[in-house]
């Protein structure tokens, strides 16, 4: 942080959780001109003692007075309901929310952010700046060069999805599962050794909510409402970084090489695409990374103009905690 910086005033609200950690991890690597930072979370974790940067912090419980003292930004990681709640209050108090949960992310006067896709948004903002479903995150990385090079016309989405994503419930879930008497505490079934085409709940039309968010999502961040998606989410039973099979047909002809070099050169893309040499995106190596992984680039021969690829990213970093980073980090540049 340089000393002439403009010095800013951070609230991470659900602190103590699975993103709330992550997200403290990746404040302290980005160093950001941030003089002040408070830790909120629910009454369960207030009063818990937290190490960030050197020093000690006390979690505060959050209220409705909690904004009072003034914020520049808020990253909310506490679910929809908090959200809805508390994110208003913090923006009538001259605070920029940056929402990780699902409560924001359809409104149509609130962008929906991922900042080497749509950055030009967040100029559009009243406040509120909703953080993509991590699912959708990775996705529209290499989406978003495709569509503006070759215009995509389809996409069939099938995740694999890490328990990471479900919380330390569903983490405890897989570390856990083979224990006596254990009861699952987040999954209807087990997850060791499984695989559950289930994530988030079922709505009347067979789909569930998860694959609902990556179809919603995708449109609106791609903005492009009537392109048509189908999508199926399943949990796997991977600790952290979710793997996706993505089918895109376009509406232009493309070569292959020609393709995979546009990826090669864009950012936040590491392409990794050797078969020969058994070199593929693997959830393993994504996790720790920022970056979104792309591999087993080929054609799709079942169509006239369509790929197969494979998309691994860290859900917690990129999925959530990071993205939501790199949006205050862009408000931070944009103001220098």
């Amino acid at each position: 942080m340089k000393s002439n910086e403009r010095k800013y005033k951070l609230a991470l609200v659900g602190a103590t959780g699975v993103v709330g950690r992550v997200a403290r991890e990746v404040l302290e690597e980005k160093d950001l001109p941030i003089s002040e930072y408070v830790f909120f979370s629910s009454y369960k974790s207030a009063g818990k003692k937290i190490e960030f940067m050197g020093k000690e912090y006390t979690v505060r419980e959050l209220k409705e007075d909690s904004f009072d003292e003034g914020f520049d930004f808020a990253i909310f990681s506490a679910g929809g309901e908090t959200s809805k709640k508390y994110a208003p209050i913090a923006v009538s108090k001259g605070c920029i929310v940056v929402d990780n949960s699902s409560a924001w992310r359809m409104d149509k006067d609130v962008p929906l952010i991922v900042p080497e896709v749509n950055s030009e948004e967040i100029k559009n903002n009243k406040g509120i700046i909703a953080n993509p479903n991590c699912s959708t995150i990775q996705a529209v990385v290499p989406l978003k060069i495709l569509d503006d090079k070759y215009k995509i016309k389809r996409i069939v989405y099938s995740t694999y999805q890490a328990v990471s994503g479900a919380g330390l419930n569903g983490i405890k879930d897989l570390k856990q599962g083979n224990e006596e008497n254990y009861k699952l505490q987040k999954f209807p079934y087990p997850i060791i050794n499984n695989c559950l085409p289930h994530i988030d709940i079922f709505l009347e039309n067979g789909y569930t909510k998860e694959e609902e968010k990556m179809i919603n999502e995708t449109r609106k961040i791609l903005n492009r409402p009537d392109l048509r998606i189908t999508a199926t989410t399943v949990r796997v039973p991977v600790m952290n970084s979710h793997s996706e099979a993505i089918n895109v047909e376009f509406e232009k002809n493309f070569d292959l090489e020609e393709l995979k070099e546009e990826l090669r050169k864009s950012k936040g893309i590491i392409v990794e695409d050797d078969c020969k040499n058994n070199i593929y995106p693997l959830a393993i190596k994504a996790s720790g990374h920022d970056e979104v992984f792309v591999g087993r680039i080929r054609r799709d021969f079942s169509v006239e103009s369509g790929i197969n690829m494979w998309v691994v990213a860290d859900n917690l970093r990129k999925g959530a905690a990071s993205n939501a980073i790199q949006i205050v980090e862009e408000i931070i540049n944009d103001r220098k």
